[in-house]
């Protein structure tokens, strides 16, 4: 199957009413949250049960568009959390699966009240049981190796942790909300296979096209403001080098790989299950194994092929 990725100049409502029923596997998107925040050409600002009435407009698109094993994951901020997950559940008729937390360690400073550290999203499936779910795609390294484990890794939860998009970052672009990555590349691997499309009605500074493009999927993206289809296509046309972020569990070393055997085999299959995405990282992770291994590299003589591999 060919891969296509479209970015879309135009409102996301009547942009979606011209997608065909049930023509998009899965819908990533990080919508505006009603806090008067400055995107170009509109302040995000409306007023109570307007808000609530324009996401239940696009949340019943979104529905109709999905198809049968369909997910949706949506961002959205504490004031109004609720209310889109009455919703999806009450109104459009989808089924709640999970509540993720992204967790991240720099935010907004308060004097008066507790700092924000967190985003929230919500994550809903077209049907109770029958959605696609990757759990190999995205699972974490284990902490210790035993036989008895399943050292493809763990289930990473719903607490994630990834750095914000600092406005430092080689990869900021001009957009007030940016999204790491690597919070897409999980959402995306989990619940789509290769070759299906990806939808992002809100598509901002265009992560979810650019994860796409890294990932073998097809992506929509849509967004009323023209300067961010320009930025999303400019950052399509850029050279990768690795996304630009990482759960930084996904270079961790197990303890206890003792036998050189099964520690050559495993520090291979941990760049193939978990780094493939982020070769930036690769070296970070054998230089990890080479110091919390170092004596045993050096008796089975693995340590020269270990900086092969680092290289």
């Amino acid at each position: 199957m060919d891969q296509k990725l479209i970015a879309i100049c135009g409102d996301a409502i009547e942009e979606m009413q011209k997608l065909p029923d049930k023509s998009i596997s899965l819908i990533v998107t990080d919508p505006p949250y009603n806090l008067n925040k400055n995107y170009g050409i509109s302040q995000d600002h409306l007023e109570f049960n307007e808000y609530l009435e324009f996401s239940a407009k696009w949340l019943k698109e979104a529905y109709r568009v999905l198809n049968d094993n369909g997910s949706l994951y949506v961002f959205m901020g504490m004031k109004y959390i609720s209310y889109i997950y009455s919703i999806l559940e009450r109104d459009v008729g989808m089924y709640f699966n999970s509540w993720i937390t992204w967790f991240y360690t720099q935010g907004v400073g308060k004097t008066k009240g507790f700092s924000p550290r967190h985003d929230d999203i919500l994550f809903f499936t077209k049907h109770p049981t029958n959605f696609v779910f990757n759990l190999d795609d995205i699972r974490i390294p284990q902490k210790f190796y035993r036989s008895v484990n399943n050292m493809r890794g763990a289930n990473p939860g719903n607490v994630w942790e990834f750095s914000h998009m600092h406005y430092c970052h080689k990869n900021r672009q001009k957009h007030p909300t940016q999204k790491p990555e690597a919070l897409y590349e999980r959402m995306i691997l989990a619940s789509s296979n290769k070759g299906d499309t990806v939808l992002d009605p809100f598509l901002g500074s265009g992560t979810l096209l650019r994860v796409c493009q890294q990932t073998g999927r097809s992506g929509i993206g849509i967004d009323n403001n023209p300067e961010y289809i320009k930025m999303t296509n400019e950052r399509l046309n850029s050279p990768f080098t690795g996304f630009d972020s990482i759960d930084e569990r996904m270079k961790r070393v197990p303890n206890d790989l003792n036998d050189s055997q099964n520690r050559m085999k495993y520090v291979q299959n941990h760049i193939r299950w978990f780094l493939a995405n982020h070769p930036d990282a690769i070296n970070d992770f054998i230089q990890e194994v080479k110091q919390k291994y170092c004596n045993e590299l050096i008796e089975s003589k693995q340590y020269a092929f270990m900086e092969h591999l680092s290289k």
